[in-house]
């Protein structure tokens, strides 16, 4: 026993769900090592004896699969490989009290913003002088940057609010630190995520500043692409097209999630905005600068949508023909505004929209695609595997867009370095290319 007893503790952190998440990991990584605490993220080790599982709430496949983990590492505990297991994110803020009574082997519960009391169960005291650096869980050559935390919006299908409460932005010169830190640390692409980009700085500084923003980012020496994610269309202040337009490492990629094409089921989604009107956004962005990459995502089988509504959507899809497009279908979540309207579809019709929606998208992305062929694009590879370096243009983003392969046979590639990639074909959602001098 005495043994056991002066065994140090070793912390592996799982992190399910989103971007926004895995930030939020890296963070309690970094103040946990911070505090000498050996922690590691995702660690294949079986000698780790504290588990922290940080949790998605946001749909009911990924709330399954945290609550699979969850009980994973419960069972765990009960064989004697694991001492303790806590529990953080979205899952854990929304559903505490009924995950208390129903897994009660867990350690402990936090939410979503309990850092300093997931600290305190390690006797750590949250470093401020640790605030704008972490440690990143994977290549250094990129990271998510999370402009704010939170959600003001009131869409009727999202529980977000609930789980991550009013919106509430980091301060520009905070950011600018980070950014510089990363720079230092060899990162070269920054990605800005939040719930809501386009509404950064109204709580700070009284009026949206995203450009402000990206004017500042843009000035740190060394971060070579910044890249926007998670844009709300409704409000969109286009003094952000224009800094995107005039700054080079400032990627021509918006990722601005438009949720449906019907004007009706946008109304019932509580957008605050109409499909003339995001089709007016999307044309007047474009216009502004032509070659720019616009990546969406839209639900299908939102309560009242008919078979109407969805053929608009598909017109939609068809009309604006978005280089890069995600469907998601949607989930009944309790205590959303939608919670109260009647779910008529099945998962298997809802399913089936989304496919068709897809169908449509490849044919779009495999004839834009098709236009690259033979045209030279600055590429920054991200990894390599199973024969092909693999990288991506300024107008894809990690995991979620195309892909450049380059035959690993033929050139050598860094990883986290540019290359100049001349497209020789094309597939519906890959880019294969040379590099050339």
């Amino acid at each position: 026993m005495k043994a056991r007893t002066l065994k140090k503790d070793k912390v592996n952190i799982i992190t399910m769900g989103c971007s926004k998440n895995l930030v939020d990991s890296e963070v309690l990584l970094t103040q946990l090592k911070g505090n000498g605490i050996n922690a590691s993220h995702e660690s294949s080790s079986d000698d780790n004896n504290i588990i922290i599982i940080n949790t998605c709430g946001f749909i009911d496949n990924a709330k399954q699969e945290s609550i699979d983990t969850i009980l994973q590492y419960v069972d765990a505990k009960e064989q004697g490989l694991v001492d303790k297991v806590y529990v953080t994110g979205c899952l854990s803020q929304r559903y505490k009290d009924d995950l208390e009574k129903e897994i009660p082997q867990v350690d402990a519960f936090f939410g979503t913003r309990d850092l300093p009391a997931i600290l305190k169960k390690f006797k750590a005291d949250y470093k401020h002088e640790l605030v704008g650096e972490r440690l990143l869980t994977h290549s250094a050559h990129y990271a998510y940057m999370k402009i704010s935390e939170g959600c003001d919006r009131p869409c009727s299908f999202c529980a977000i609010p609930l789980m991550r409460g009013g919106h509430v932005s980091r301060p520009i010169e905070e950011l600018v630190k980070e950014a510089q830190h990363k720079a230092a640390q060899g990162t070269k692409e920054l990605l800005l995520i939040a719930q809501d980009s386009t509404y950064y700085g109204l709580d700070l500084y009284k009026k949206r500043n995203l450009a402000q923003l990206l004017r500042q980012l843009s000035d740190v020496e060394g971060i070579d692409w910044i890249r926007l994610h998670y844009a709300y269309p409704t409000g969109f202040p286009m003094d952000v097209i224009e800094v995107m337009k005039e700054r080079s490492n400032i990627c021509n990629y918006l990722d601005i999630p438009l949720q449906h094409g019907s004007t009706d089921v946008l109304k019932a989604m509580r957008r605050g905005t109409t499909r003339e009107k995001q089709e007016e956004l999307i044309y007047r962005i474009r216009e502004m600068i032509p070659e720019i990459a616009i990546r969406t995502t839209l639900i299908a089988g939102h309560p009242g949508e008919g078979e109407k509504e969805f053929q608009e959507m598909v017109d939609f899809v068809e009309r604006m023909k978005f280089e890069r497009l995600g469907v998601f279908t949607y989930s009944h979540e309790e205590n959303t505004h939608a919670f109260g309207m009647e779910d008529k579809l099945s998962q298997e019709e809802k399913q089936d929209r989304a496919n068709h929606l897809m169908e449509v998208q490849e044919q779009i992305s495999y004839d834009l695609n098709q236009e690259k062929v033979g045209k030279t694009f600055k590429a920054l590879i991200d990894k390599k595997e199973g024969g092909y370096f693999v990288g991506r243009t300024e107008f894809d983003s990690v995991e979620v867009d195309n892909e450049v392969l380059i035959d690993a046979s033929k050139h050598y590639c860094r990883v986290g370095d540019f290359v100049n990639a001349k497209v020789t074909e094309a597939t519906e959602f890959d880019l294969y290319a040379d590099v050339i001098d």
